[in-house]
């Protein structure tokens, strides 16, 4: 007996992700549902690469109380809106927009670093899964911390247009092909030119002078992580369609060398090391795209503190900072709390 799946927000770029995933991952679903707007409504959706097609639900007469779990990928206006009465209705949300990460009464979860807190998804009947940039790098920092105890980080993010959805990678490509025929690339996703530029801003700008995306990835890392860690971001969005990469500085209160942090991320779950000091030995955004793990690369000490470290993390954002942790969540939650026979 399986379980019984709604993908909220289906037809996003998210919502399809999720969708291919629970197919990859052979997950014990019974029955799957896409759920999205009323104008998507009867829109054919294929769960991944399977060719089984199924047909778009419409979120306003969609029966949660039918399904065990719901995973939203349609914003927080939806989820707003939807997320409250599917967990009254007895279907567990897990959720992917902002809403509810930093509510005290909902777990935020990436199963490699505190799988013990879905414990307390009881409270509302949701879970929340982190922002895209924050997924990644706590699941490289996690097995440093345990080894060493993180005291800061410093982390400047490299995040792809498809971060900002559709509309971020057609704009991407349009002006891409704009410049190359000699024609004005106007921007209209962002705030300034895309193409061939980056943008050191991400979200809405805050009192402080940081931006919205920089704040959430100090604060869910202090309430994923570990409280006390000190994190300073600086999120920039760059001409890369998929795939985030974030340059960390790493601070520690005990000794760790690079030669050490290296067995212990080669060992560690979710973590690909690949860190070769050769041409090429690395890896960038475009090769981590389709993969569930968390690549880690240029691991080296950083001299400018006592007991630093530097290194260079790449994920496909649509999969770990997005899709593949909620669905691993969703794994999770069946182990530990909702088991079928």
């Amino acid at each position: 007996m399986g379980y019984r799946v709604a993908v909220v927000g289906a037809t996003g770029n998210v919502g399809r992700e999720m969708l291919a995933i629970l197919a990859e991952r052979a997950f014990p679903y019974d029955e799957i549902a896409a759920v999205a707007s009323p104008r998507s409504t009867g829109t054919e959706i294929e769960i991944g690469d399977t060719g089984q097609m199924i047909k778009c639900k419409n979120i306003e007469h969609f029966d949660f109380a039918a399904y065990d779990i719901a995973l939203f990928a349609a914003g927080s206006g939806p989820t707003a809106e939807y997320a409250p009465k599917a967990a009254a209705a007895g279907c567990v949300v897990i959720d992917n927009s902002s809403l509810y990460r930093m509510d005290p009464d909902v777990p935020l979860i990436v199963p490699e670093v505190n799988p013990e807190a879905i414990d307390g998804y009881t409270k509302k009947n949701i879970i929340a899964n982190p922002n895209c940039s924050t997924a990644q790098m706590v699941v490289a920092l996690k097995p440093l911390h345990d080894a060493a105890k993180i005291k800061r980080v410093v982390v400047a993010t490299y995040q792809s247009v498809s971060g900002a959805g559709k509309q971020g990678m057609d704009e991407l490509f349009e002006q891409s092909r704009a410049i190359f025929v000699g024609d004005q690339a106007e921007p209209t996703k962002f705030t300034k030119q895309i193409a061939f530029n980056v943008i050191p801003h991400i979200d809405v700008f805050m009192d402080d002078g940081s931006t919205k995306e920089e704040w959430k990835m100090v604060v869910e890392t202090k309430k994923i992580l570990d409280p006390k860690i000190k994190v300073q971001a600086t999120c920039v969005r760059v001409p890369v369609f998929v795939g985030h990469s974030e340059s960390l500085n790493i601070e520690f209160e005990n000794e760790l060398s690079a030669e050490a942090a290296q067995d212990i991320l080669r060992e560690a779950p979710g973590i690909m090391l690949v860190d070769k000091r050769e041409d090429g030995g690395y890896v960038t955004p475009v090769e981590c795209v389709g993969d569930y793990a968390t690549y880690v690369s240029r691991v080296r000490d950083d001299s400018t503190v006592d007991n630093g470290l530097a290194l260079w993390c790449v994920s496909d954002n649509l999969r770990k900072g997005a899709a593949l942790n909620a669905v691993q969540i969703a794994e999770l939650l069946g182990r530990r709390h909702l088991k079928k026979g």
